[in-house]
């Protein structure tokens, strides 16, 4: 029998991704597009031809008998779980990537390399806001300025909520989702009563849905009681911690607390999204806050996610 291991991370120097079968180092990103160079045998001529652009599904499932995620088609699902960039595989840094044809996904003639590189954040959101069930006219409130949080508000608006709320810390961030369409921004970092601000935007009501993306004790506890009764909380973030949960709350609102993780099948209708100008592609390309060259990766690119990360949604690396 499996334990799930989902959250150990990437493999050490000594020891192998049980998937992958790679030690460190491991080629690098994991949030990537490219042009197909060349195609191996069985793979299907009719949808991939070289000269195509494609955006790279990541997770990769372990495929052993008895793994249960590889007959429902749930990956990220997987105990065993590897990501392309991350567990081994080559990635998004590499000269040339190997990927199963399964997980390559034709990018729409509208559809550049650079957006193809946010499919992967994109889809993250996709499934979260599906899973939600967001529909028409709800009012939703994200916890976590970040980009996540960000690709979560683009998505949501596809979805038709009315009204997007989102809470970050600091002003640099809230100043980006502000930028980026939020309804109303709110500071958690400068005292904002988010919760009671969430209220009197919805008439006292509350959220329909509540996603966190942040993933600590103060955004659950926010999240419980932003929520309208029988109201959904997504949570989408890792957790650092054990939270403690107010069950008498959960109760007597009727609350529904899930969960989603990465993606499972869902890039074909985010895809296909794009393809019919749901999404508009200038918006979505005003979400990449800085573009490096390779020769800048560390410096400029893995420099600035560490120490700006306040500053930015999506650095982009170009080879």
């Amino acid at each position: 029998m499996f334990q799930h291991n989902i959250l150990d991370g990437p493999p050490t120097a000594t020891e192998p991704h049980p998937t992958s079968g790679e030690t460190l180092p491991v080629g690098v990103g994991h949030e990537f597009s490219g042009t197909i160079a060349e195609l191996g045998p069985n793979v299907d001529t009719s949808k991939y031809a070289v000269g195509k652009n494609v955006a790279v599904e990541p997770i990769i499932g372990c495929n052993t008998p008895g793994c249960a995620c590889a007959s429902t088609h749930t990956r990220n699902l997987c105990p065993r779980f590897a990501a392309i960039g991350i567990s081994g595989g080559g990635g998004g840094l590499s000269e040339y990537v190997v990927v199963p044809q399964t997980l390559a996904h034709v990018l729409p003639a509208n559809v550049s390399l650079e957006i193809g590189a946010l499919v992967e954040p994109l889809a993250v959101a996709w499934r979260a806001v599906k899973l939600s069930h967001v529909k028409a006219r709800d009012k939703v409130l994200i916890l976590g300025a970040g980009p996540i949080g960000v690709f979560v508000l683009k998505v949501a608006q596809i979805f038709g909520a009315s009204w997007v709320g989102i809470s970050g810390r600091g002003s640099k961030r809230c100043a980006l989702a502000h930028k980026y369409g939020a309804s109303v921004v709110y500071d958690a970092a400068a005292g904002i009563d988010v919760v009671a601000e969430t209220l009197k935007a919805t008439d006292g009501r509350g959220a329909d849905v509540v996603v966190d993306c942040a993933g600590s004790q103060s955004t659950l506890d926010t999240a419980l009681k932003a929520s309208r009764p029988g109201g959904t909380i997504m949570n989408v973030a890792g957790w650092t911690a054990r939270p403690t949960i107010d069950m008498n709350l959960m109760l007597m609102k009727e609350l529904v607390l899930a969960n989603s993780i990465g993606y499972a099948g869902d890039h074909p209708e985010l895809i296909q999204a794009l393809a019919d100008g749901k999404f508009d592609l200038d918006d979505l390309e005003a979400l990449i806050t800085r573009r490096v060259g390779l020769e800048d990766y560390l410096e400029k690119g893995l420099g600035a996610l560490l120490h700006e990360k306040d500053q930015h949604v999506k650095v982009l690396i170009h080879p």
